[in-house]
């Protein structure tokens, strides 16, 4: 029987002119977000590099969360297995086997941050529960779909089927109650101060309330001057309602206001088998009118399944502005989710009428007047390659994005080093928002206000901020004294004032980026005076490379380094988040710098091999992002193929362990977005990128003026890694890297890869450098 419909199957598909797919090729015919799996980097990373290189518990983990919204939606949907908003501690595990509500979140998405102004409603059946623990219910994995713009999740403990879609400041819930039963909605305000403000409006089915936002790193614990605003309207009229503070529950009581303490409300409903109750929610950063109004502007009415199709819609002409062919499925779907993970953050922060709260705990509300206002910048993850592969396929946002950062430095006086909460932090090293508006300047994205951001980028690199008290809050590069005195941080400045404190050398290297990419701007502009300061501190890096030991290296101010020194030590105190030997390649700005200072190019091919075949590299840290890329500087671009390739088989999975380390706002998956496609931004402010080897046939990105730049590699087998000649639009290409303008103008690059690496490619262009420019001028 088999057999028989076998052949009346190859019959038909011969008389309509079709022929039989593969599982692979039909793969190909599916849109891009079918292939998203938020639930990878859910979990306790699976990775051997995790496992022998983090340093904290949170950062085994992707820290991601199955987020339910658009991209860069102000708020997004979660299911909620952990009931704080704590400091890293994200909304949902992979590992949790209850499920205590529907969150709408702030969370930065793979991070080690805390959720802020957040609001969870739960469906409890038969007994009012309104703590999170005693009224979460058991599900299972086998019971739930995850998808960018749906959420679905059988609760088995009420028979209840829980579904969730939506858009940017507002959602739909839709509640499914399996059999005859009481139906209690629990809303909690998840103040991390026990703060939260709840109220019913039982004449218009509704309630509305706030969670007030408070400060972390900078300033810990102190109002961020505004709050998570939301209202709930449900399709149903309420038989009962009350509030609740811990365990002491109150009928028919209108308000309540937590006190140090949990507080919520909750809403009764009779419900007969099969009934749906659906509640409609907006959310809002400047008020409860505002929160309403956006609801009424995204969701006006109650279809579930329109709301859930428009997102989708969102999603997918997002995702389809990179195509892939060729690749496995896993292939697929580890790209896309990447792709999709690159979109959770910066958030857009104003209401649909543009309207946003000031910067810095500001009463003032501001108005976006054709653009959007973005915050929670992870600036130093996301500088290196999430930003840059905007500048690439939105460079509209990425524009709206600069103008963000600039009225926050207008509004607060400085320009903000990590700027989250819509606050001043220094919760990382770095002064990196020159990096990304310098990477976008130089990239030609430039419709924002220059003038008045490179103000606040030379006051940021020439000004140390002498108000003790606007410093401490996060204002001003740190330790920048020290830096323009000595010309790095030496061991005697502790860095007292940041969240991170010491982390010397780490610093001082980064700070050496952030002044070349200011560098180029200054030149761009015409401001030759700061153009030549500028580029003489890009070379600081020099100050804290020990060349006896041929590592960066702790530094004291009379220049004796450190003793005893170990480049293999993991918690070296003037190093942030890894080894000397792993920071040592962040020169992005000068690899033919640091080369020499190594001792020439066989030298530094062979640190390099032992970094990688000892496995001392560790790529859940950010600032190892480029290494792998490097090879090509000394002239061994084969060898950047081989380890890239291994570092995506290795280091990434579709399981939601599939990550090894913290997401960090994309930036994981912003290295493999490009790493996959086959190049890299190494040096961001610098407009190119450099080759490596791309895991499918064809990839087409969609740039502006309805142009396309694809890559083809029609041998793109695992086992054949390594590019064997080049083409661009026709013509031989021997060099190991690609420009941004030449992506932008569209065209081809067209790989012949072979399974035995051509030593003799794109070996005499080596990718742009400081060192070599430098060598260029004179």
């Amino acid at each position: 029987m088999i057999k028989k419909y076998f052949f009346i199957l190859v019959i038909t598909s011969i008389l309509f002119g079709c022929t039989l797919e593969t599982p692979e090729e039909s793969s190909s015919l599916k849109p891009p977000y079918t292939f998203v799996n938020p639930l990878i980097g859910t979990a306790v990373s699976t990775t051997e590099s995790a496992r022998m290189h983090s340093e904290a518990g949170s950062e085994l983990r992707g820290q991601n969360f199955p987020a339910v919204g658009v991209p860069f939606g102000m708020t997004q949907w979660t299911p909620q297995t952990n009931a704080t908003e704590k400091k890293c501690l994200p909304p949902y595990y992979y590992e949790s086997d209850r499920i205590q509500g529907f969150r709408g979140s702030h969370w930065m998405s793979g991070s080690c941050t805390q959720d802020y102004g957040s609001v969870t409603l739960m469906p409890v059946a038969g007994q009012l529960k309104t703590d999170p623990v005693a009224r979460a219910s058991a599900f299972s994995h086998e019971q739930e779909i995850s998808e960018p713009a749906y959420y679905s999740v059988h609760l088995s403990d009420y028979d209840i089927f829980a579904e969730v879609t939506a858009l940017s400041r507002s959602a739909l819930l839709r509640f499914t109650v399996e059999k005859d039963n009481a139906l209690f909605l629990v809303i909690e305000p998840n103040s991390d101060e026990g703060e939260g403000y709840l109220e019913f409006h039982p004449d218009k089915n509704e309630i509305t309330g706030y969670n007030p936002v408070h400060r972390i790193y900078q300033g810990w614990g102190e109002s961020a001057g505004f709050s998570g605003y939301f209202v709930i309207e449900i399709d149903t009229e309420f038989q009962e309602f009350g509030i609740w503070q811990d365990s002491l529950v109150v009928l028919n009581q209108a308000m309540v206001q937590g006190k140090g303490s949990r507080a919520g409300g909750y809403v009764k409903i009779p419900v007969k088998a099969n009934n749906q109750i659906r509640a409609k929610v907006g959310t809002s950063f400047t008020s409860v009118a505002d929160a309403r109004k956006n609801m009424d502007q995204e969701i006006g009415g109650w279809d579930f399944d329109q709301t859930k199709a428009e997102a989708t819609a969102i999603w997918n002409n997002e995702l389809e502005k990179i195509k892939v062919q060729g690749g496995t499925a896993a292939d697929k779907e580890m790209y896309y989710t990447a792709l999709y993970h690159t979109m959770m953050l910066p958030r857009v922060m104003n209401n649909a009428d543009g309207t946003y709260p000031g910067f810095a705990g500001s009463d003032s509300i501001y108005q976006a007047k054709g653009f959007n206002y973005y915050d929670d910048f992870s600036m130093w993850d996301t500088f290196r390659a999430v930003h840059p592969l905007h500048t690439i396929i939105n460079p509209e946002k990425t524009a709206d994005m600069v103008t963000s950062l600039t009225l926050k430095a207008e509004q607060g006086g400085w320009l903000p080093i990590f700027p989250a909460w819509n606050n001043y932090t220094s919760a990382m090293i770095g002064d990196h928002a020159i990096a990304m508006i310098g990477d976008a300047w130089m990239k030609g994205i430039g419709d924002f206000d220059k003038k008045k951001a490179y103000q606040y980028m030379r006051k940021n690199a020439f000004e140390p901020n002498l108000d003790l008290d606007d410093y401490r809050s996060g204002k001003g590069r740190r330790a920048l004294a020290s830096y323009l005195r000595y010309n790095f941080i030496p061991l005697e400045d502790s860095v007292p004032d940041s969240f991170h404190q010491r982390e010397q050398v780490s610093r001082t290297l980064e700070y050496a980026f952030d002044d070349f990419v200011l560098s180029q701007v200054a030149k761009d502009l015409g401001k030759d005076d700061d153009y030549r300061k500028l580029m003489e501190r890009a070379r600081n890096y020099q100050h804290v490379f020990d060349t006896t030991t041929g590592f960066v290296r702790g530094k004291f101010a009379n220049g004796t380094w450190i003793t005893p020194f170990d480049p293999l030590a993991a918690r070296a105190s003037f190093i942030t988040e890894g080894s000397p030997f792993q920071y040592t390649w962040y020169v992005p700005q000068d690899v033919a710098g640091l080369i020499s200072l190594m001792g020439g190019k066989n030298r530094f091919i062979e640190r390099l091999d032992t970094l990688f075949d000892n496995r001392l590299y560790w790529h859940g840290n950010e600032p190892g992002h480029q290494t792998a890329y490097l090879y090509p500087y000394a002239g061994a671009p084969w060898k950047t193929q081989e380890t890239v390739r291994k570092i995506i088989r290795e280091e990434y999975g579709i399981g939601p362990g599939g990550l090894s380390g913290n997401e960090d706002a994309g930036q994981m998956s912003a290295w493999l977005v490009f790493s996959m496609a086959g190049f890299y931004p190494v040096c961001p402010g610098m407009p190119y990128y450099v080759l490596g080897s791309p895991v499918f046939e064809q990839i087409t990105i969609q740039v502006p003026q309805n142009k396309n730049f694809m890559i083809m590699a029609p041998q793109h087998a695992d086992d054949m890694p390594y590019i064997k000649s080049a083409t661009l639009n026709g013509n031989e290409l021997n060099r190991s890297y690609i420009t941004h303008e030449e992506i932008m103008r569209g065209g081809e690059l067209i790989l012949e890869m072979d399974s035995i690496p051509n030593k003799t490619w794109a070996t005499s262009e080596l990718p742009p450098a400081m060192g070599i420019m430098a060598n260029q001028q004179k």
